[in-house]
């Protein structure tokens, strides 16, 4: 079963101009929705905004002139950044084209690029978005996400036996999250 890439797409939104790049860093956190614009693995498990870059979409040392334009610049992870470098090779703007028509997710979180874009296949492999760590964030979102609205009905359902039964349902995907965690840990 094939997952939608991401579900809100990034959009940017600022206005104001800086002469240093880095001063757009909190307005593209929130118009990338606090996630990798090139994995959509939100900066949570990456240690939070403090830890991710800004990309710059076309390399600012070869297009000067782009280097403080908004409309160039990518919120994202440093694995992608790192790797992504000053390549000019074929990118997809995760603002101007939708992820959702060139990757999907398999059921267990896998980043797949379809096989009709050669541009998701060349950022597959180029910015490794094979790695397992993608996946387990996912999974790990798609687990707290249950977790949370299986709280939700826990908090409005009458004592009893129905509501053990929920909470320990809400115990096992507990220890699901804390086995994603451990190996989370073992891939960093």
């Amino acid at each position: 079963m094939a997952n939608n890439f991401r579900i809100a797409h990034p959009k940017r939104t600022c206005t104001k101009s800086y002469t240093n790049y880095s001063s757009y860093k909190t307005p593209l956190s929130n118009d990338f929705n606090k996630r990798c614009g090139y994995t959509d693995c939100s900066d949570f498990w990456f240690g939070g905004s403090k830890t991710f870059h800004i990309d710059h979409f076309k390399p600012w040392k070869k297009n000067p002139h782009l280097k403080t334009q908004y409309s160039n610049l990518v919120y994202c992870c440093s694995y992608v950044n790192i790797l992504k470098s000053d390549d000019e090779g074929s990118y997809l703007d995760p603002c101007n084209i939708d992820y959702n028509e060139h990757f999907e997710r398999d059921a267990l979180g896998k980043i797949i690029p379809k096989t009709t874009s050669k541009e998701a296949n060349y950022m597959y492999k180029k910015l490794k978005l094979y790695m397992q760590r993608y996946q387990i964030i996912w999974m790990l979102e798609q687990i707290f996400d249950k977790m949370e609205k299986l709280q939700e009905i826990i908090n409005k359902t009458p004592d009893g036996d129905y509501k053990n039964g929920l909470l320990i349902t809400q115990g096992e995907l507990a220890g699901h999250a804390i086995i994603y965690r451990k190996n989370l840990s073992s891939n960093q």
